[in-house]
């Protein structure tokens, strides 16, 4: 069983099928994607989570072309500055669920189904659900974030060595607070779509008409991590339109709706890289996510791709 459904959890999941496994994928969300995360509003379309994705691995980049090969992936650009750096951004089509909803097809999938307990129960995994359903399983992998999986553990009663858990602890998460814009007009965002900052509370603004996604001009605007951390707690209001001044100069347009969302584990600033982690060997419990693999897409994917070969090394 697989507790998460984005990059690190679908791939394993889809490694472990290949080689005739039965896998079950568990996640609390409506959709599949973690961060791969694509939101509609009134004719307007946003990549509110992850961008773009590079390849830069043999094993990854194999998969990007399959989905270029399939139109689920299509080039964006080769740099945001005006000047290409060889290296390929891809983004999703329609958007970046895409990806995820591909790797998705022919797994067994459950959303909606929140774990809140993990116990060892006579060579098995017991999970405990929010709806007070209780799962078994003979191998468990879990990609959520590694605070999240190890609230799993604590609730329910799971010991692990001093040194192991101090390990996990210490990987660490970025936030990020996210404005989403439709305009009445075109942006100001320069060709091909995108700027990163690097002084202020604003990280990045994504144009999503120029990225070829939406249709009507829509902005997905994220907040540096420190302006993110800091002012979390603060109503969401006040901190779209503190967002909303300072990105003034790229909108063009006047502001027709706005969105908010808060990434609270958006990337790991913090990683242990070791691919996946085995954290118990019968019955064996794996973790993996982009904390253990690289802050990024193929980081998640790598990871997953580890957790299934360690398993089936474990078996």
């Amino acid at each position: 069983m697989v507790l998460g459904a984005g990059m690190a959890g679908l791939n394993a999941a889809a490694a472990l099928q290949q080689v005739g496994r039965q896998v079950v994928v568990l996640d609390k969300g409506r959709g599949v994607g973690g961060r791969l995360a694509t939101r509609r509003a009134e004719g307007a379309v946003f990549d509110h989570g992850a961008q773009f994705l590079t390849a830069r691995s043999p094993r990854w980049r194999a998969l990007v072309d399959r989905w270029s090969e399939e139109g689920v992936a299509v080039e964006w650009c080769r740099g945001f500055t005006g000047e290409a750096d060889g290296h390929p951004r891809w983004r999703g089509q329609p958007g970046m669920t895409a990806l995820a909803k591909s790797l998705a097809q022919g797994l067994d999938v459950r959303l909606q189904t929140q774990v809140t307990a993990l116990r060892q129960q006579d060579g098995f995994w017991n999970l405990s659900t929010a709806a007070n359903e209780t799962l078994l399983a003979h191998a468990l992998i879990l990609t959520a974030p590694v605070p999240q999986s190890l609230a799993l553990l604590d609730a329910g009663g799971v010991k692990m060595e001093a040194a192991l858990r101090a390990r996990l602890a210490a990987i660490t998460y970025e936030r990020c607070l996210v404005v989403m814009v439709t305009l009445d007009a075109r942006s100001n965002v320069p060709p091909p779509g995108g700027v990163a900052l690097t002084d202020g509370p604003i990280a990045w603004i994504g144009d999503n008409q120029q990225k070829g996604i939406s249709v009507e001009p829509a902005l997905t605007i994220h907040a540096s991590a420190e302006y993110s951390l800091t002012n979390w707690d603060r109503p969401r209001e006040e901190t779209a339109r503190e967002l909303l001044a300072a990105a003034a100069p790229w909108l063009g347009g006047r502001v027709r709706q706005q969105q908010m969302h808060g990434w609270r584990y958006s990337r790991p600033e913090r990683i242990d890289d070791c691919g996946a982690l085995v954290l118990s060997d019968l019955p064996p419990l794996i973790i993996a996510g982009d904390a253990f693999a690289g802050a990024r897409i193929e980081g998640a994917a790598l990871s997953g791709l580890a957790a299934a070969e360690k398993l089936l090394a474990l078996q």
